[in-house]
């Protein structure tokens, strides 16, 4: 594990903004991609709202896939991957073959095909199933998209580990590159808005109104997203060699199971893995300089990660705000989007905002969410906090490159 692992492309795939640059930009904007959910009918929900991903045109980004034969996640995965080749500046030749990998998390998988294929059951049978739309279900055609798309033939790896499941992903792209298995990984997550998903988080509670408020004292829950988040990872020495741009190199990572509940979060579960993040990264909670936030905005979520957040760091920890404000909660794709706006902040020099801030909380003394405004700041060392449904919690460390 001698080998330095950096990050050469990002590709966003999201509500603010499609590809790094629009991205960025949505980041230091504040900008909210809320809006009246238009995929599917929302009669009957009390609440309507959402993050979608507008104008997304699949064509215009994909040069080898055929969009019409994937599912939506399938097309945001292997579009987000594209958009982080072309941004890494690599040779495609280059990186084609078995030595380049790709490593994909996701939540709910081909959701839309799924709920498809499940409404037609329903009202005809089994038999009136489409083929096409069958062949397109598989979670593993998530994968698959981005190799076929990149031309890669080495591992082809999926995580579901819920909403967490993109820092598992970075994390073991690291290890593959750094161990000296492979050269090249896509790492990242994708999932699509669905019907069922809304009115799961409706049906637990989870679900604010119109507006996600992180760490607000009057926070109410989430508004689920959509998108992909996709990282070129190589080694520092493949980067240099080609003169490549550098975003900021992956220092490390932690990983832990709560196994404690179905869906509460559990603080001592959460500094855990933050603890052996630092570990396993080689700094210390005086090293780092801000913290993404998983910052999902429900009560209970934001009191326990700031909770962890204090056991590790002390009662006034670094600036730690949340991306989902602006976004949603992508699942999947939340905390490799988390991860992007991580190394855009080392390299561009700026914490993203917590938007819809309004009053402070005061069981979260201590906590600077950022509020509403992206702040100039140098950036050495950033953590990025993703948590998940059963336990699944996972966190990266990526520092500036000297």
């Amino acid at each position: 594990m001698d080998r330095r692992v950096v990050i050469t492309g990002l590709g966003p795939v999201t509500s603010i903004g499609i590809g790094v640059a629009a991205f960025g930009a949505g980041l230091r904007a504040g900008r909210s991609g809320v809006s009246p959910i238009t995929s599917f009918d929302t009669t009957g929900f009390p609440h309507v709202m959402g993050a979608e991903v507008r104008d997304f045109e699949p064509a215009s980004l994909l040069r080898r896939l055929d969009p019409r034969q994937w599912g939506l996640a399938s097309r945001f995965a292997a579009a987000a991957a594209r958009l982080a080749v072309e941004d890494s500046g690599v040779d495609p030749d280059r990186i084609a073959g078995p030595r380049s990998g790709a490593s994909i998390g996701t939540c709910t998988g081909e959701s839309q095909v799924l709920q498809s294929l499940t409404e037609e059951w329903v009202r005809e049978g089994f038999g009136a199933m489409s083929p096409h739309e069958a062949a397109q279900a598989p979670t593993h055609q998530i994968g698959s998209a981005v190799h076929r798309e990149l031309g890669f033939t080495g591992d082809s790896m999926m995580v579901s580990a819920a909403c967490a499941a993109s820092n598992y992903t970075i994390g073991n792209a690291y290890d593959l590159i750094a161990g000296g298995e492979l050269d090249y990984m896509i790492a990242g997550g994708a999932d699509a808005m669905v019907r069922w998903g809304h009115a799961g988080f409706y049906r637990c509670g989870l679900m604010a109104e119109d507006a996600c408020s992180p760490f607000d004292r009057d926070r109410t829950g989430v508004l689920a997203g959509e998108g992909a988040s996709a990282l070129f990872l190589e080694t520092l020495d493949s980067a240099v060699e080609r003169g490549a741009r550098i975003y900021a190199e992956v220092l490390g990572y932690g990983l832990s199971c709560d196994a404690r509940h179905p869906v509460a979060p559990d603080a001592d579960g959460i500094a855990r893995c933050i603890r052996r993040a630092h570990a396993n990264a080689g700094v210390t909670p005086q090293d780092v300089d801000y913290i993404c936030a998983h910052g999902t905005g429900t009560p209970a979520n934001d009191l326990t990660e700031a909770n962890a957040v204090r056991d590790v760091f002390g009662p006034t920890p670094p600036p730690m705000s949340s991306i989902k404000s602006m976004l949603g909660h992508t699942m999947g794709a939340a905390s490799g989007l988390g991860a992007i706006a991580s190394v855009l902040g080392i390299r561009e020099g700026f914490m993203p905002p917590t938007i819809n801030y309004g009053h402070e909380d005061p069981a979260l003394t201590g906590i600077d969410p950022v509020p509403n405004a992206a702040r100039p700041a140098r950036l050495r060392v950033v953590q990025n906090n993703g948590f998940a449904f059963g336990g699944n919690n996972a966190v990266t460390l990526f520092g500036e490159v000297a």
